[in-house]
């Protein structure tokens, strides 16, 4: 359990994140995660790196049980610090991030995705960002690269999702396949990338981020401040308490 690394093949590194049973990661995970991925970049036999997940989904956000076992704002603080550190590490990685995605892709999950260079989904896979229904906001600069910016405002108020038929149809998913052959998939196209010059990789990949018409570090850091006044005025607990209290009543059935 956690998250871990390994070459696949030459000039593939594969970052598994495993947090059963879906996924939600906590403070620690997201800087382990930051860690892995700057690694694998920083190893000049690495060319492409896939990010991956086991488990029902690929990611179900930040550890919310984790931030409501301890009092204070030091766990929320250390989660969003832990998620910035996580998306700058794939959007950051000198090579290409191709992220392989199945079943659910929700809060920072988005974060990783909208920051990865290529997507391969499974036919079960599903993103959103449900930010609005836990007393929370952020990445919605990640969701605004994965759709148009109205689809994008619609689905963050309503916390709806978006299924990866529809984001190959605009563009952001790359591939569609059957579930059991994403990660054959993620990683023939990683092979694809792996052929190429390494030294030509790396630079196309300073390239594509200097000429990127978004500042995704600064806006997502915008977004945050937000997440923070409404955990300061106590919004957030308020909206965490009546959700925690639906799920109990729909799990006894009332």
């Amino acid at each position: 359990m956690g998250i871990n690394r390994h070459s696949a093949a030459p000039g593939v590194a594969v970052v598994t994140v495993d947090y059963p049973p879906v996924n939600a990661i906590p403070s620690a995970g997201w800087f382990t995660l930051a860690d892995e991925l700057r690694a694998a970049g920083r190893d000049q036999e690495t060319r492409v790196v896939v990010l991956r997940a086991e488990n029902r989904g690929f990611n179900a956000g930040v550890d919310i049980k984790e931030m409501q076992k301890h009092p204070g704002h030091q766990a929320l603080i250390d989660a969003n610090h832990g998620c910035f550190e996580a998306f700058a590490a794939v959007y950051d990685c000198p090579v290409p991030v191709i992220a392989a995605v199945q079943g659910f892709c929700l809060g920072g999950g988005i974060g990783l995705v909208g920051n990865a260079d290529i997507i391969i989904a499974g036919d079960d896979a599903t993103f959103g960002l449900p930010e609005v229904d836990r007393g929370a906001l952020g990445a919605a600069t990640h969701l605004s690269r994965l759709v148009p910016q109205h689809l994008m405002r619609a689905l963050f108020y309503t916390a709806g999702t978006v299924t990866a038929q529809q984001l190959l149809h605009f563009g952001s998913v790359f591939q569609v396949v059957p579930r059991a052959e994403l990660d054959a998939a993620a990683l023939q196209v990683a092979a694809n990338v792996a052929a190429k010059d390494g030294r030509v990789i790396r630079a196309a990949k300073r390239a594509l981020n200097g000429i990127d018409t978004q500042d995704v570090h600064r806006s997502y850091r915008f977004e945050q401040g937000f997440t923070f006044e409404l955990n300061l005025a106590g919004v957030s607990d308020e909206i965490r308490a009546r959700f925690d209290e639906d799920l109990a009543a729909r799990r006894s059935g009332n």
